[in-house]
């Protein structure tokens, strides 16, 4: 197992918008072949798109190009989460959110739920109108959706990637 880190800063309003965080659902049959295309068209517009999915595990379907980093070891992981957390604290909303030993507590309790194989996903306002998204997502396999592969090794052929 491995582990991937994601960020996303940018405009809360884009964000509450959830459709387009929202995997498409495969067409019902009978399946036309324009059915079948629309729905490939909306995966590919669904990995193409910055904006963190609903599910946290299913940053692994997104393109490799939005992974900031990967690591071996959970605390690694964590280490980028609390950098990234403490750059940040100067932008959050309240003091409390900014509290260190609070950070420190959920770089603590993150270590612990990615040693376990759990997705790790955090989210808080920066200023009145942004949000930043941060999450470590497990990989080969995923707790969750174990069938998907790696986004940095995943086939790519005729019709996009296998799901």
């Amino acid at each position: 197992m491995h582990i991937h880190a994601y960020s996303w800063l940018g405009e809360k309003e884009l964000f509450d918008r959830e459709a387009l965080r929202r995997l498409p659902d495969r067409p019902r049959p009978p399946v036309t072949a324009e059915d079948e295309e629309e729905y490939r068209t909306r995966v590919d517009t669904f990995r193409r798109s910055e904006l963190p999915p609903l599910e946290t595990s299913l940053w692994l379907l997104k393109t490799p190009a939005l992974i900031r980093a990967t690591f071996e070891e959970p605390k690694d992981a964590t280490a980028w989460l609390g950098r990234e957390l403490t750059a940040h604290a100067p932008g959050f909303l309240s003091h409390q959110e900014a509290d260190t030993a609070r950070l420190a507590r959920l770089v603590t309790t993150a270590t612990d739920r990615l040693a376990h194989g759990t997705d790790v996903s955090f989210g808080c306002y920066l200023g009145r109108t942004s949000f930043l998204s941060l999450a470590l997502v497990t990989c080969a396999p995923n707790r969750w959706y174990p069938d998907l592969p790696c986004p940095e090794h995943r086939h790519t052929g005729p019709g996009g990637p296998r799901l």
